[in-house]
């Protein structure tokens, strides 16, 4: 089915080609002001200015959508999510509120051991209906590409179920999703003593599974005082690497203990967070040839400082934007509120984090030949914009629903 979408404002993101960018790079944001997009069965077929329609496209297909001057952008790609979970952790929201820290719940059972008692409670059936109404959701708010890992198993049964059900969302939705392998999450409290029995459960009993059943793309470890060592997520990312799982990591959340070094020298696709970053960390992410992902909801949420995105792109980093969608430090996957919080508190430029959430996140997950950009032959995930006066509008005024229409794989979703 051909649809032409027509009356564009700006088409903003349009690419022929499309790199992984850095540094000044990230501000260029090409586009075409009143323009039109063509989709021919599910992918970008042609764009170009309102003016060459009549000679580009003599004949008009039937299917025509007018933009009534709206913009248009390539679709969000949330390269960081843990949003398969069993239920929401709103009483450990009052405890923080109450002055508790983020180490005080861990210590507790809280946290992650919380999510993992749930998990492992929940059937697979309801894990999975839970896991698809957030996942519509987020399609309806604009992302078109998303990651997500498990995690909150924390046990051989646990984790398979998280990740057939990362499996069966990624068979049954419009969604381009990947699939993260974490269960170096956290210590289960039968393992809190006991680190290297739990390391050979992950390396000698997951991996192969996974592996053969084809369940992960990715595999992640959480490396912070009191959760993975350097050493250890060292170890465990050559595991995953020699069953084929490129590294994603969690690092420098809290702390600054290796994990950066680590996941370069495991040649990582993204390493994740970087709230806790030194001058020397800040030039190592510079060279590194990975996505630097900032996750700044979680830091919003915490009440933490937020990532310096300022000196990481002013140093040549690849920046990336993801929400970290999960129960206990960022409830929310609403990427147009990852942009805006982005703007305000970190001092991004509006053409930056379109770039960061969208060609970037593409990057941070693997799907870039195939979204992430409006490029002819890429998948039709894009966002239509209401009128709005700017592009910086929907960023500036960050409290409002901006978006009139998604399309995912050129269907548009309601």
């Amino acid at each position: 089915m051909e649809i032409l979408i027509i009356n564009i404002r700006l088409l903003a993101g349009a690419r022929e080609v499309s790199p992984l960018l850095r540094g000044a790079a990230l501000a260029e944001l090409p586009g075409l002001s009143d323009a039109y997009l063509l989709i021919e069965h599910g992918s970008i077929a042609d764009y170009g200015s309102m003016h060459e329609l009549a000679i580009k496209l003599p004949v008009l297909p039937n299917n025509i959508v007018d933009a009534n001057n709206g913009i248009v952008f390539p679709s969000w790609c949330d390269s960081h999510t843990h949003m398969v979970f069993a239920a929401s952790r709103e009483d450990e929201f009052i405890k923080k509120l109450q002055g508790a820290s983020y180490d005080d719940i861990a210590a507790g059972g809280g946290g992650i051991l919380n999510s993992a008692r749930c998990l492992n409670a929940t059937s697979e059936e309801t894990l999975y209906a839970l896991a698809a109404a957030r996942l519509q959701h987020l399609a309806l708010a604009g992302t078109g590409a998303v990651e997500i890992k498990s995690g909150y198993g924390l046990s051989v049964e646990g984790e398979f179920k998280m990740l057939r059900v990362i499996k069966k969302l990624r068979d049954n939705s419009n969604v381009l999703i990947r699939s993260t392998f974490l269960a170096a999450h956290a210590y289960p409290q039968e393992f809190r003593d006991d680190h290297e029995g739990y390391l050979r459960l992950i390396i000698e009993d997951m991996l192969p599974v996974i592996a053969r059943e084809n369940l992960a793309d990715y595999i992640d470890v959480f490396c912070e005082h009191g959760f993975f060592s350097a050493a250890e997520t060292d170890r465990i990312c050559k595991a995953g690497i020699a069953t084929g799982l490129k590294p994603k990591l969690h690092v420098n959340q809290l702390n600054s203990i290796g994990g950066i070094e680590a996941g370069i020298k495991n040649n990582a696709l993204s390493l994740d967070h970087l709230e806790t970053l030194t001058a020397h960390e800040v030039q190592l992410l510079a060279r590194f040839n990975g996505c630097a992902t900032l996750l700044p909801t979680a830091a919003f949420f915490l009440r933490m400082a937020y990532q310096p995105a300022r000196s990481l792109i002013e140093a040549g980093a690849a920046v990336t934007l993801a929400s970290d969608y999960n129960p206990g430090s960022s409830p929310s996957g609403n990427m147009n509120f990852v942009a805006a919080l982005s703007c305000i508190q970190m001092k991004m430029l509006p053409e930056e984090v379109i770039n960061a959430g969208t060609i970037n996140g593409a990057y941070a997950m693997g799907v870039e030949q195939e979204t992430g950009s409006i490029s002819i032959g890429k998948t039709a995930n894009i966002i239509l914009t209401k009128p709005v006066p700017s592009l910086a509008y929907l960023f500036y005024a960050f409290g409002e629903c901006h978006i009139q229409k998604v399309m995912l794989k050129g269907e548009w979703i309601s």
